[in-house]
């Protein structure tokens, strides 16, 4: 059932949002424009979460629970203020207060700055599994960075992404509470000197030390009382300014030192292309994981007064390698700073961390040099080679005698510039190992990690990813969610999986047309937000195509592109034919020093840019590219997408989390059997799907062949004139040759994701989407049936299975 609030919530949310228009925001109620009623409304919202959030924690401390850590670099929660609503089951209530403002909620809401503390699907799943933590009522934590900044706010110049400071904190935040008091050192540099005295710990002497401050943020669970903390710590100065250069008028002096510490948490994923930019990032991921830890140890103390039973009362889960540190860390503190004999320590931290892998490409698997491990954090640098000595003499013991498995194993690459493996790290200090997707952990264990798999076969498990149905469909699409509590009720919001009762409602002719219906009014709102965003009027009528991701080459938006062209030119070549209208819709970053990703921004601009003047195209294909993807704006894009781009090279996808907001919200998913998108082919059913091309060991066959693109170019014209088109400047007539290395990559640098391989069986599958879009009941009949079997892609589901399978947990209601 869906919880009910209070009884006196509601009455009181209007007296409350006056109260705090006048007492805290101070200004005369009816004077406040959109700003001053969202800081008055998340202060009304705050304070009853916070009543929850104190009641949990004073219970939880009383009982001394066993608590769950999740430590990450990236929490993507978007806007807070309508997912408390949510929460607290009051949105309809703060829209009749919003009315009596003569305002509307959206308005209000849109005021609220997405909070800047991630950049993709890393961020998004982490603020997912936030959710379903605390709507299931586990004891839990998140643990991360309050960047001052984004990773950026992403322009658009010329075609070109710009980069721009993401102030996300400039005017403050109703949502966080700054924990006066709770703080911890956090040490870099220097060296280590061994005392002569037996059984006495190494003495870290320490170059430099800054003060993380912790920053809770309430986590809401929906359908219960319980709330969740996000807890982001900000790196502080221990002495904010040289008093002595200040007052000689050396003002840059004075604050150099401290902008040398606290530039840790200025930025979210500092531009690392530099050795200053990697050094910053090492000592981001030290900085919040050393705190955390501390903070996680300060806790325990506090409630056992002891850690022999720390790994019964504390699990810590690494959200990819970027904590993976702590597993070096939580060793130091134990061993050096608490006295804990080194084989309890070592038995200890393997029992509390976990870890879950992100990726399967070699080059993506975090490492770093030893010369700057050292630097930085000597102390860990000689616990890993410790660590990394006793396990390769189990390595030893198990396979004698071989070297080569032992060069894979080790913690250490000796191949060229000695590096830490930091996968190799968590794998080694951890109880469990998880992928995220069943074709994703299964080549984990055949393939990048299967030395480790055959040691520990126990410790590798599955756990698919799931997202969160509270953001991603009830506040995302209103529409939808009551279209849905019509037919089947309004048990899917707490169980998804009770989507299932509605496949039989694709039957219903008067439900398709009503599904439609709501389609139409979510494409309409978006088609509003393009023409504010792009400047670009597109047809809600036509056949949303939607690929929004992070810009990388293996999620190949650059096929997408290329089918785009190759569409473009068919219209011109047969002005007559019957072309379904298309609109072509692009989000996504690239990361900052990634000239590839950023050269296929570009490109699509510069497509775009063409199409949407051609006359002769008649509005049958439109191209646009919306700036600064964000969780608000993928809030406003899910709702409307028709078609659902998941193209990546099949076997590079470790899951994905976007193909599924986009087919709980109706779209129909155009991609590879990779990743996810294989569990959502088998849980929609092979007809509601469009599967294309090489499947993974395809991939690895026409690789071992000996493959070579410039042959298929020869024998296609198709995709041979699409190329020549963007090669000879068709599409960038002010600069012919700027995207001719696009299409050297793919011609002559081997084109290492396939694209060429893949572009007829992606472009027949298009065909097959055209033939669908004609029929619009065959299509609605296919959109329900795909949001009929999302019920495995919950959230929910995911944390239920960690909390069962890894961390050992119980929720409290």
């Amino acid at each position: 059932m869906t919880h009910q609030p209070s009884p006196t919530l509601p009455a009181a949310l209007a007296k409350a949002i006056e109260h705090h228009l006048l007492h805290t925001v101070g200004v005369a109620p009816g004077e406040a424009g959109p700003p001053e009623l969202m800081a008055a409304f998340a202060q009304a919202v705050r304070a009853e979460l916070s009543r929850r959030w104190v009641a949990g924690e004073a219970a939880d401390r009383r009982d001394r629970v066993r608590r769950v850590y999740y430590l990450s670099m990236e929490f993507l929660i978007g806007r807070s203020l309508g997912n408390g609503l949510q929460a607290l089951g009051l949105q309809g209530e703060a829209a009749t207060s919003a009315a009596e403002h003569a305002r509307t909620l959206e308005d209000i809401e849109s005021t609220e700055p997405d909070a800047g503390l991630g950049n993709g699907g890393l961020g998004r799943l982490a603020a997912c599994f936030l959710d379903g933590m605390a709507t299931l009522g586990l004891p839990s934590y998140g643990y991360g960075i309050r960047y001052e900044f984004g990773m950026f706010a992403q322009g658009i110049q010329a075609g070109r992404q710009v980069e721009r400071p993401d102030p996300w904190l400039a005017d403050g935040t109703p949502w966080e509470f700054p924990r006066i008091g709770v703080h911890h050192p956090v040490r870099f540099g220097g060296w280590v000197e061994h005392s002569e005295s037996p059984g006495a710990p190494p003495l870290w002497r320490h170059a430099a030390e800054v003060d993380a401050k912790a920053f809770d943020h309430v986590v809401p669970g929906h359908g219960t009382e319980r709330v969740s903390t996000l807890r982001l710590w900000k790196a502080a100065a221990p002495a904010q300014i040289d008093l002595t250069a200040f007052n000689s008028g050396d003002y840059a002096r004075a604050a150099e030192f401290k902008n040398q510490f606290e530039n840790i948490s200025w930025v979210l994923y500092p531009n690392d292309s530099t050795p200053a930019g990697r050094e910053l990032r090492l000592r981001q991921e030290y900085f919040f994981t050393s705190a955390s830890l501390q903070d996680i140890l300060a806790r325990h103390w506090l409630e056992h007064g002891r850690f022999d039973n720390l790994a019964d009362q504390v699990a810590i889960h690494l959200n990819d390698t970027h904590p993976a540190i702590g597993v070096a860390e939580l060793m130091r503190l134990l061993v050096d700073e608490h006295g804990v004999a080194w084989a309890d320590a070592w038995a200890t931290t393997r029992r509390v961390f976990s870890y879950t892998n992100h990726t399967l490409m070699p080059e993506a698997l975090e490492t770093w040099p030893v010369a700057l491990m050292q630097h930085v954090l000597p102390r860990h640098l000689e616990i890993i080679f410790r660590i990394n000595h006793d396990f390769l003499v189990l390595v030893e013991a198990t396979w004698p005698g071989d070297g080569d498995v032992q060069r894979r194993l080790s913690l250490i690459d000796e191949s060229g510039e000695r590096r830490v493996r930091m996968a190799h790290l968590c794998i080694v200090g951890s109880h469990k190992v998880n992928g995220v997707s069943a074709l994703h952990s299964d080549l984990l264990v055949r393939t990048v990690f299967a030395d480790f798999a055959r040691l520990w076969p126990d410790r590798f498990i599955n756990v698919t990813n799931g997202v969160t149905p509270r953001r991603w469909l009830m506040q995302a699409n209103p529409g939808l969610s009551t279209l849905l509590d019509d037919a089947i009720g309004t048990g899917w919001r707490r169980d998804l999986a009770k989507l299932d009762a509605l496949a039989p409602w694709a039957e219903d002719a008067d439900f398709r047309q009503r599904f439609l219906e709501v389609k139409r009014a979510n494409k309409r709102h978006l088609a509003r937000t393009i023409d504010t965003l792009c400047h670009v009027a597109v047809d809600p009528a036509s056949l949303f195509d939607v690929q929004v991701k992070r810009i990388h080459e293996y999620k190949r938006q650059l096929l997408n592109v290329l089918h785009t062209v190759a569409r473009y030119r068919a219209i011109l070549a047969e002005p007559d034919a019957d072309w379904v209208p298309r609109t072509v819709i692009f989000a996504g970053k690239a990361a900052s020093s990634y000239h590839t990703a950023k050269q296929v921004i570009r490109l699509i601009h510069d497509v775009g840019q063409v199409v949407n003047h051609d006359v002769r195209v008649r509005d049958r294909l439109k191209v646009v590219f919306l700036p600064n993807y964000s969780v608000s704006l993928a809030e406003a894009i899910m709702p409307a997408a028709d078609l659902s781009e998941q193209i990546s090279t099949a076997g590079t996808e470790a899951s994905g989390t976007g193909n599924m907001k986009l087919a709980l919200n109706g779209a129909l998913t155009i991609g590879t059997d990779d990743g996810a998108n294989i569990e959502i082919r088998q849980h929609v059913g092979d007809d509601n799907i469009f599967i294309f091309g090489l499947r993974t060991p395809e991939v690895a066959a026409t690789r071992a062949a000996g493959y070579q693109p410039l042959r298929l170019v020869e024998a296609n014209p198709r995709v041979r004139g699409v190329l020549e088109a963007i090669a000879s400047g068709a599409f960038s007539p002010d600069e012919p040759a700027r995207h001719r290395g696009l299409v050297d990559s793919l011609l002559w640098g081997g084109d290492h994701y396939l694209l060429l391989a893949d572009f007829e069986a992606y472009a027949a599958a298009q065909s097959r989407v055209d033939d669908l879009w004609r029929d619009p009941q065959a299509w609605a009949r296919k959109a329900i049936l795909n949001v009929a079997g999302m019920g495995a892609f919950s959230a929910d589901r995911s944390i239920g299975e960690y909390a069962r399978e890894v961390w050992h947990l119980e929720g409290r209601r």
